[in-house]
This record gives structure tokens, C-alpha cells and sequence, in this order.
């Protein structure tokens, strides 16, 4: 089979992601509601109707059907400004601060929300173009036409974004792990505390990059609420929010594991920081520690069932190996902290960390959490949607007899 050059590799992956589909997305819309405005309206460069097509078409389907009209009415009131403004005093520097100034103010009137912003770029960029149309009406129903097509278009196929976000929570707990095997690799011997130090600082990094793998989620989630395409999204959102926050808990006591590692460093700058038996445990218990990290992460992101088995059992293995570990490291330090009992309190709370990690990946801890979200999610959407869960109730018991009445048939047969 011939190599594939680098390069149409990459393009090929690019294609498959909804980055993609959501870039072709908006430019077929834009286009779209240009032509769709060329034919009904008198004008020549109808442009506000592809601009407003450009602003609606949202990321996620979800997003287009809850901030639509938020941007609808965001890129109205701009228009009608523009239109204002160009009649009266026409462009200036003067004159484009006070659009500015009055579009913010406007946005807030007209409850555009978190697009507020948008009324003055949409006043903004219209103002350019306000000559080419006849009247001010023309140019509302330009803008109504890129509404109307930047909010039906995402009704067709909308994205997924599960993978980018499983990505990027694999690639986390593959960041997670490395750090774990780093620290391991250097509690043999002596420690400088500006070593340890500097893992207690890329400990901090990571917990700050938690921020980037949610927001991640966030738009993940949203892109499996309301889709067509999607069967048991809610199921989907839990179990990625879930993972992250068991991953996010496991950040947060790394970052406490390498401060106390780092205290203990500074009481022993002039001697090895663990007897050379506890350092290769520790080492150990480390690498098993960053491989059920990594597996759990496969776990909570596998779409396919035969890899979710796979990485279940690798992380099954993993903590009982890091058990097993814990438990010699354990009986290591207790010796030698009734030998010399210097800095006991660190090594029991080195110990109490490594044991809420422990528990955070477990399988058990992991179905309650589950469990748990599922009732919350339930019960949430019966309160919101009372008459919609009588309806569902209905129709399960419906089900349910039904499914009784064949068996019972079945029996008499």
C-alpha cells in the first residue's frame, strides 16, 4: 500500500471533525440566504441577509434554538441603528463611537443578553452597506432571510462534538499520567526542593487545565441535547461529565500529593527523602497509579463496547496493583516511622491521598456517581417537563401491560 503524504492525512482527519462540517455549514448558509434574497428582494448586494446568516448559524443545534432569537434581535437592532445613523449623520470618527455607544446601550434594552456585543458589529458592519439598499425595509428583510436560513440550516445533520471532547479528556489524563510516572521517577534519593517544587507547579497547571477540557464538555453536551442524530444523549452527558469530575478530583489531590511531597523535601534537604525499599514501591505504586488514570479516561470515552470491556479490566488490574502497592508502602513506613518518627504526619498524608485516588477511580464509586446523576437528571426533568413525564409514564405502563398480556398469552398457549 503506498504512504499517504502528511498532509492529506491531515486534511482527511480535519473533514471528519465537526469543525469542518460547521465551517461548510456556515458558508453554504451565507450563500444560501444571499440567493435566497437576490430573488425575492429588489436590491443588488443584498449583503445583510448572508451576514445575518453567518451570526445565526450556531455550533451546536441546541445552541441555535436557545440563543436564535437572541442574535435575531441583537442583529435587528443593529440594522435599524445603522439605518438611522446613516440617514441622519453618515460615518465619521465621531459618529462611530456614538453607534457604538448607543448600540451597547440598545442591546441592553432590548434584552439581546450575552449578544449584546453583537448589536454594535452588526451596526457596524451594516453601516457600510446601507447605501445599496432602497429602503430600511429591505434591509430588515434581508436580515430576516439570514436569520430564517442560519436557523433552519442547523436543523440539517447537526455536529457531534463527543469525540473532541473524549479527546480532550484523554489527552488530559494522559498529561496526568506523565507527571504521576515524573514524580515517581525522582523520589529515589535525594529530592531538591526546586525539583519538587516544579512538579508541584505543573500539578497546578494541570488542575488549571481542567477549565479548557470543561468547556470542552460544555459544548459536547450541548451538541447531544435536542440532536436527531443521537440516541440516549443524556446517558452520553453523564457519563462524560461524571469521568471529568472524578478526573478533576484526581487533579486536585495530585496537586495536594506534590505539596506534600515538596514539604517533605524541604525537612530533608541533606539525605534521601524515602529509604531506597519505600522509593521503589513508590515508584511503582506511581506507574500503576498514571495507568488507571489513562485507563479510566479510555473508559469513560470509549464508544465502542468491546474497548469500554478492555479498559475496564485494565483499569480493574491497575487498581489492585496500586492497592497492593499502597499496602507494602504502608507497612514500609510504619517501621520506619517507629524508628524515627520525623515528619510521621507527611507520610500519613501521603498515604490518606493516594487512598482518595484510589477510591475516586473505583468501579463502585464510579456506579454510585452514575446512579446518582441518572436520579438527579430524572428528577430534574420531571419537574421541568411535568405533563411530557405523565405522557412518558403513561406510555411505559401502556408498554408494560402489553408486554405482560403477550407473556401471559404465551404461557396459556
Amino acid at each position: 500500500m503506498p504512504d499517504v503524504p502528511e498532509p492529506m492525512v491531515k486534511l482527511v482527519r480535519w473533514s471528519a471533525e465537526p469543525a469542518s462540517a460547521q465551517v461548510l455549514r456556515s458558508t453554504a448558509a451565507s450563500v444560501i440566504s444571499y440567493v435566497v434574497a437576490v430573488w425575492l428582494l429588489p436590491n443588488p448586494a443584498p449583503l445583510t441577509a448572508p451576514l445575518t446568516a453567518l451570526l445565526v448559524v450556531q455550533v451546536t443545534l441546541y445552541s441555535t434554538l436557545t440563543t436564535g432569537i437572541s442574535r435575531v434581535n441583537a442583529v435587528v437592532a443593529g440594522v435599524l441603528i445603522a439605518i438611522g445613523f446613516s440617514a441622519l449623520v453618515g460615518l465619521s470618527w465621531w459618529s462611530l463611537g456614538l453607534i457604538i455607544l448607543t448600540s451597547l446601550l440598545i442591546g441592553r434594552f432590548v434584552r439581546a443578553g450575552e449578544f449584546e456585543i453583537e448589536v454594535a458589529i452588526s451596526a457596524m458592519l451594516v453601516l457600510g452597506v446601507t447605501r445599496v439598499a432602497n429602503t430600511a425595509w429591505d434591509r430588515i428583510w434581508e436580515t430576516l432571510i439570514g436569520a430564517g436560513v442560519g436557523l433552519l440550516f442547523n436543523l440539517l445533520a447537526p455536529p457531534v462534538w463527543v469525540q473532541p471532547a473524549g479527546d480532550s479528556i484523554e489527552s488530559m489524563a494522559r498529561r496526568m499520567g506523565r507527571l504521576f510516572r515524573e514524580i515517581g521517577g525522582e523520589v529515589a534519593g535525594h529530592l531538591p526542593v526546586s525539583r519538587a517544587a516544579a512538579r508541584l507547579h505543573e500539578a497546578r497547571r494541570v488542575d488549571h487545565a481542567i477549565a479548557e477540557v470543561d468547556a470542552s464538555l460544555r459544548q459536547a453536551e450541548d451538541s447531544l441535547r435536542w440532536n436527531p442524530r443521537v440516541r440516549e444523549g443524556a446517558l452520553s452527558r453523564i457519563v462524560l461529565r461524571t469521568g471529568l469530575d472524578t478526573l478533576e478530583i484526581c487533579a486536585v489531590v495530585m496537586r495536594v500529593l506534590s505539596r506534600t511531597l515538596t514539604d517533605l523535601a524541604k525537612h530533608r534537604t541533606d539525605e534521601p527523602l524515602f529509604p531506597d525499599e519505600v522509593s521503589d514501591q513508590l515508584e511503582q505504586l506511581f506507574d500503576h497509579i498514571a495507568y488507571a488514570i489513562e485507563s479510566f479516561a479510555v473508559l469513560i470515552t470509549s464508544q465502542v463496547s468491546a474497548n469500554a470491556e478492555t479498559a475496564e479490566e485494565r483499569l480493574t488490574k491497575a487498581l489492585a496493583d496500586s492497592a497492593e502497592s499502597r499496602d507494602r508502602i504502608a507497612d514500609m513506613l510504619l517501621r520506619n516511622v517507629q524508628e524515627h518518627p520525623r515528619q510521621w504526619q507527611l507520610h500519613g498524608a501521603l498515604l490518606a491521598e493516594v487512598d482518595r485516588i484510589l477510591d475516586e477511580l473505583g468501579l463502585e464509586k464510579r456506579s454510585e456517581r452514575l446512579v446518582e446523576e441518572l436520579d438527579r437528571a430524572g428528577r430534574e426533568a420531571t419537574e421541568r417537563y411535568p405533563r411530557l413525564a405523565l405522557v412518558k409514564r403513561r406510555l411505559g405502563d401502556i408498554g408494560l401491560y402489553r408486554r405482560s398480556s403477550a407473556a401471559v398469552r404465551d404461557v396459556f398457549k
